[in-house]
């Protein structure tokens, strides 16, 4: 199987259901990184940087692919910091692509 970064997020039009359990489980050791598992609903990240500056280009790269791939975390940031909560807000959980664009994120 591809690495997840390797592959691409499929739109969500709603209907089908988060995923949970194993399949969580499976995709989230597939990712790896800090990347947390919050409550089954969504992932979340925290970022360090030394400046306001090297934050605020952390944010637009992560819009780059987001645009890219056509599916958008929530973002916040400040001085020397930036946290992302990513979810597919279309089913209200997780899906593949909310893992997909993790690891997309990670090779930034």
């Amino acid at each position: 199987m591809r690495a997840l970064a390797d592959r691409t997020c499929e739109p969500c039009r709603g209907g089908t259901r988060p995923l949970c359990g194993e399949e969580l489980k499976d995709l989230a050791s597939d990712l790896g990184g800090d990347w947390e598992v919050v409550g089954g609903h969504h992932l979340l990240k925290k970022y360090r940087f030394k400046d306001f500056a090297e934050a605020l280009t952390f944010v637009n790269r992560v819009g780059a692919v987001a645009e890219t791939e056509g599916h958008h975390p929530n973002v916040s940031f400040g001085w020397g910091y930036s946290e992302l909560v990513i979810y597919t807000h279309a089913i209200d959980g997780l899906s593949e692509s909310d893992f997909i664009l993790a690891a997309k994120i990670d090779r930034l």
